[in-house]
């Protein structure tokens, strides 16, 4: 067991030393503007970003967790949070992977121990060289230490980011979801996906709240109760369907058909 200690602690103090040996660039990170789209082509024949993985030690426990970082051709990567800190630079990352087939741009996540999720970026390839983009807007809402929930993986069409972004895999586009209040993340929970894979359903405590992301055409489904996250597939399985509108985008409908249906819901 002492051997097997000691030849982690080696690796980690070989790694610390190698990291401060190579190469790096530190990036301030842009703002986003709407529905940007990562996709840049490179003609080498190896990626121009590399991932690599290492062990670390969480604080002084006994508890080892896998860190990344990420290169550009021989360069690591640091993203300096706090444009006025130049302290707040870091190369590690908890989460890093390619989202697109071109492996020109990354989406990552901070390694940090905070209670909230860490800030989340992209890496991309422009002009020959890399910028890095943050994935944050401001959110005064009452309840955002609830639903901002990080990551959530959305299939295989991409990641849902702080019920505030979709990055869509494949093609490395960026889609701002748009907000029912635009001062405040949505306030809700992510409970679906439209069968075209399109709408995302929110379950606020009085509503869904419906996104057609490539739109931004939203809708909102008022609830005749409230109800609960573990018994939200079998109610709406006993109570809705999806319908397309006159501009062939389909939302979640409460399954009435006595219900007065308001015709510039369809307009």
């Amino acid at each position: 067991m002492k051997n097997v200690l000691y030849a982690l602690t080696l690796s980690i103090l070989l790694f610390a030393c190698k990291q401060k040996e190579e190469p790096f660039a530190t990036y301030q990170p842009r703002v986003i503007t709407a529905n940007e789209r990562f996709n840049e082509f490179y003609e080498g024949k190896d990626s121009v970003f590399r991932i690599f993985s290492f062990n670390q030690h969480e604080g002084n426990s006994a508890e080892v967790k896998e860190k990344l970082y990420v290169k550009f051709r021989d360069t690591i990567v640091r993203i300096q949070i706090n444009k006025t800190d130049s302290s707040s630079a870091t190369d590690k990352f908890a989460f890093a992977q390619f989202i697109n087939t071109q492996k020109t741009a990354l989406l990552v996540q901070i390694d940090d121990n905070s209670e909230l999720p860490a800030p989340f970026y992209i890496i991309a390839l422009k002009n020959n060289k890399p910028e890095v983009v943050s994935l944050y807007r401001p959110s005064t809402g009452k309840m955002d230490l609830r639903y901002t929930t990080g990551l959530n993986k959305i299939g295989r069409g991409g990641y849902l980011i702080n019920n505030d972004f979709f990055v869509k895999n494949v093609n490395a586009q960026v889609y701002l979801i748009k907000r029912q209040n635009p001062e405040e993340r949505i306030q809700g929970e992510f409970v679906l996906n439209s069968p075209d894979k399109s709408t995302f359903v929110f379950l606020t405590p009085k509503s869904f709240y419906q996104v057609h992301y490539p739109s931004d055409e939203v809708l909102n489904e008022s609830l005749s109760k409230s109800v609960s996250q573990s018994d939200i597939a079998d109610w709406i399985k006993n109570n809705f369907d999806w319908k397309k509108n006159k501009k062939g985008i389909a939302f979640l409908r409460y399954a009435d058909s006595d219900r007065i249906v308001d015709i510039k819901e369809f307009q």
